[in-house]
């Protein structure tokens, strides 16, 4: 297989696991939205109240991370398409294959910083 067959199995891999990552969150933020529905609207004296909120928040948190990882993930796919995978955006050099092993989807080299 070409390197480039390579990195696209790895991103499509990468692109599947996130899809279901967030799926799985958004099922479980449907769940709490539900709980939370069925509760005492006592937020005051509910004392599962705070827990709820507290449970919707980090799901959401975790449901955003997955979408983060999805864009960064389609931007890579992108990068591939026009030939620029595997270049540090910040400073222009090859991004070593073990760094692209382990994040498929690095837009930059170990030694540089993300480009803002």
């Amino acid at each position: 297989m070409s390197e480039q067959a390579d990195a696209r199995a790895a991103l499509t891999s990468a692109q599947e696991r996130a899809l279901a990552r967030l799926a799985s969150h958004e099922r479980e933020f449907g769940g709490i939205v539900a709980a939370a529905r069925d509760a005492s609207t006592d937020d005051e004296h509910d004392p599962e109240g705070a827990t709820l909120a507290y449970e919707r928040q980090h799901v959401a948190a975790l449901a955003d991370a997955a979408r983060a990882d999805l864009a960064e993930i389609e931007a890579a796919l992108a990068r591939l398409a026009d030939g620029s995978y595997g270049t540090c955006q910040a400073c222009g050099v090859s991004i070593s294959p073990e760094r692209l092993a382990a994040r498929p989807a690095a837009r930059t080299c170990v030694g540089c910083p993300l480009p803002r």
